[in-house]
């Protein structure tokens, strides 16, 4: 008897055994887990540390490295400049247009172009994408005037560096806007690529209508608020404006169809050009504040251009004032604005001295693009501080700053905002145009200032922090970028040789 009564204990204390194990062994297995993640990044750090070292960065190495790195997202990003010329080629037959040959221009009208493709090949003064791609030589030259390739290592005649850039959009602008849902995903396609997940685009031009009477006046005495509430209703009833708003809305949501899935994700800033006309330019700040109101996929407001032009530094404050305007009618916006894209010498000094001060101050934006002109602000300091304490990130983008402005290495003022705790994040500006990708922006800040692992891996994750993502997309994303470090430093330590 007191054999079965112990052969029946038996199988029971045995389960509470194995019950009291299980704890213990998942306890085991997350230590486990959680010692080989810390070792792997350990690994990680140590091969990172190497790459950097010495007298020259090894830059394959970095390269490899960078182009494997997951990187959150990238936020500051136009669509039109991301996109290469070899697509807009494309998109030029699409359209039915032809490339001039002489001048580089497309050509849209039906009439020119049919003729032009009537004539035998060797006549044509107007070329299909096609032809132009069949034709090594014109290639080459529609590339360097569609970008900024080529620029530095041949002795053609060339306009100087900043008109170079900005130039290019008018080249390829009467394809830039057509065929959004191509251009999208080769955007989306490029960014998985490179292990990007995210990127938050500056999509196209915000609507916009022009007013006589509100130029008259904003230019002989400014703004007000008066002025602005008395034009803001007025755009209520025009009935074009009010249905390219809906038409822009219906585009964004057709071109962005199927770009989200669970490996990524995007977000779109409608643009404001900071050389139109006053009134152009608030009636485009206007239809940007509401289609951000409109839709979930809109994220933030953003004002655009060459800074250092005439009417953009005539209208700066003017700007400014309307989005503090509209701010506050619509405090959920957020706003990044490009502020400060300027150099000594490229406006008169008074010009360097106020502009991420009023984006910051006045206009209440969240993040600044560039912010290139801060060492000759009023008040430096002062301004970094503000940006420290309410984490007002600056958008960093070393090629596009190197090209336009020249400032590159210890003059570059990221210099400042790394000393004084001012966060930043790496994005790539125009990558079509300067022809190149987020991976590269990294290997360029690694070899020039010559950060720890633990900083590269940190701005890859604040490019995610600091972005107008909903919080519960930004959470998601946030824990998706830590499997893919986890995933990324284990592929690093196993492939490092081992140690004896």
């Amino acid at each position: 008897m007191q054999r079965k009564i112990a052969s029946l204990m038996l199988p029971a204390a045995a389960a509470v055994l194995a019950a009291c194990a299980m704890p213990y062994a998942a306890h085991a297995a997350g230590a486990n887990a959680g010692t080989a993640a810390a070792r792997n990044e350990a690994i990680t750090r140590r091969h990172f540390a190497a790459l950097v070292a010495g007298s020259e960065p090894r830059l394959a190495e970095l390269t490899m490295f960078f182009t494997m790195m997951p990187k959150g997202g990238d936020l500051h990003h136009h669509y039109s400049g991301a996109l290469y010329a070899e697509q807009y080629l494309e998109w030029v037959d699409q359209q039915h247009y032809c490339v001039n040959r002489a001048s580089y221009r497309i050509e849209t009208n039906q009439a020119t172009v049919a003729a032009e493709q009537a004539k035998p090949a060797a006549e044509r003064a107007c070329l299909t994408g096609q032809q132009v791609m069949g034709d090594n030589t014109l290639l080459a030259q529609v590339l360097q005037h569609w970008s900024d390739k080529d620029f530095y290592n041949h002795s053609g005649n060339q306009s100087p560096p900043d008109r170079q850039f900005f130039d290019t959009f008018a080249y390829f602008g009467p394809v830039s806007s057509t065929n959004a849902r191509d251009g999208l995903q080769r955007l989306k396609q490029r960014a998985i690529q490179e292990n990007l997940s995210y990127i938050e685009t500056i999509f196209e031009l915000a609507p916009f209508t022009h007013n006589d009477d509100f130029d008259r006046d904003a230019l002989a005495h400014g703004v007000t608020d008066a002025a602005l509430e008395a034009y803001s209703a007025q755009l209520e009833h025009e009935q074009g404006y009010q249905q390219w708003i809906t038409s822009y809305l219906d585009n964004l949501k057709t071109g962005s169809a199927g770009i989200d899935d669970e490996q990524f994700t995007m977000r779109y800033q409608p643009f404001v050009l900071r050389f139109l006309s006053p009134s152009q330019v608030f009636a485009s700040m206007v239809a940007s504040f509401k289609l951000a109101a409109m839709s979930p996929q809109i994220v933030g407001v953003n004002i655009v251009g060459q800074e250092s032009v005439h009417v953009s530094m005539r209208d700066y404050a003017m700007h400014m004032q309307m989005f503090r305007f509209l701010k506050a009618k619509y405090p959920a916006v957020k706003l990044a604005l490009h502020a400060g894209e300027l150099a000594l010498g490229m406006v008169p000094p008074e010009g360097l001295t106020f502009h991420i001060q009023d984006a910051v101050e006045v206009a209440g934006a969240s993040r600044i693009g560039h912010g290139m002109d801060i060492a000759h602000e009023t008040n430096p300091l002062a301004i970094m501080k503000t940006m420290h304490d309410k984490g007002i990130a600056v958008e960093v983008n070393l090629s596009s700053n190197d090209f336009i402005l020249g400032i590159k290495g210890a003059a570059h003022p990221v210099t400042l905002y790394r000393k004084y705790g001012v966060p930043f994040v790496l994005a790539t500006d125009d990558a079509g145009v300067s022809r190149n990708n987020l991976s590269g922006e990294y290997v360029l800040y690694a070899a020039r200032y010559r950060p720890d692992y633990a900083e590269v891996k940190k701005l890859s994750y604040d490019s995610l922090r600091y972005a107008f993502l909903a919080p519960a997309d930004k959470q998601r994303l946030l824990k998706a970028l830590d499997g893919r470090f986890a995933r990324f430093e284990a592929a690093i330590a196993a492939a490092e040789p081992k140690r004896k």
